[in-house]
């Protein structure tokens, strides 16, 4: 994909509504009312359709719609989004069909035994951490490790989770990310900041999100949202 500015704007074709990027980000790297109020329609729209309002905040939602449209080099019409909001006892990551608008999966995840026991509440960037890292990320190529069919992530955000790489924080398969063990224990088991998925259906999930899908994950942090080089409203991102 072509590396460019871009700002969202959004068409009505054949009826329907879709996201399209076009056009030229002004120099103040602001949209206009109109077009936010366009989007925000079209937020709501996928929100109801993708049946997400049954799943998740608006707030969320819009915060991983935002960043999604914001980044020019993913490569599927693809949304990971995980939840760090809820608690490991619920189902909290969510694959979504941003072309056909439909919800394919949702399942149990794993964060980092560093960021909390029942909730993920602390989050970093730091090798040895053993915390989750909250922000947008780029899904990368797979690879067969220690703990199985695994899939690479690409971190966005500088400061936030650019060393996702470096810290080896990808998506696996895991014993403890399961409902036996969530019934023995009260809790999922938690990760070196990864975020595991059950094995049953890990290899289903890295399939369909390999290779240039978006990955969110998501805290009612304010922090993250005032660093954010993403969704800042002050600045657009674009990929190099």
């Amino acid at each position: 994909m072509g590396i460019r500015r871009i700002l969202l704007t959004v068409s009505a074709i054949a009826g329907s509504l879709l996201l399209c990027s076009s056009g030229k980000v002004p120099a103040d790297g602001t949209v206009s009312a109109a077009a936010e109020s366009t989007a925000r329609d079209l937020h709501k729209t996928l929100y109801e359709t993708t049946g997400m309002e049954e799943e998740v905040s608006y707030a969320a939602f819009d915060e991983a719609l935002t960043g999604y449209e914001r980044i020019d080099s993913r490569k599927k019409e693809i949304l990971v989004f995980v939840d760090f909001s809820k608690p490991s006892t619920q189902e909290r990551l969510y694959v979504i069909d941003m072309k056909n608008r439909r919800l394919l999966y949702k399942s149990l995840v794993a964060h980092g035994r560093g960021s909390g026991d029942t909730y993920a509440t602390s989050f970093s960037n730091t090798p040895g951490s053993h915390q989750s890292s909250l922000g947008f990320y780029l899904t990368l190529n797979t690879y067969q490790g220690r703990n199985g069919y695994s899939l690479r992530l690409d971190g966005l955000e500088p400061g936030i989770n650019d060393k996702a790489y470096e810290r080896a924080i990808v998506i696996h398969g895991a014993d403890y990310c399961t409902k036996a063990f969530l019934n023995t224990a009260g809790r999922l088991g938690r990760s070196f900041g990864c975020p595991s998925l059950p094995k049953e259906i890990s290899d289903k999930i890295i399939d369909t999100i390999k290779e240039g899908a978006v990955l969110f994950i998501y805290a009612d942090d304010k922090e993250y949202r005032l660093n954010s080089p993403i969704l800042s409203d002050s600045e657009t991102f674009a990929m190099q």
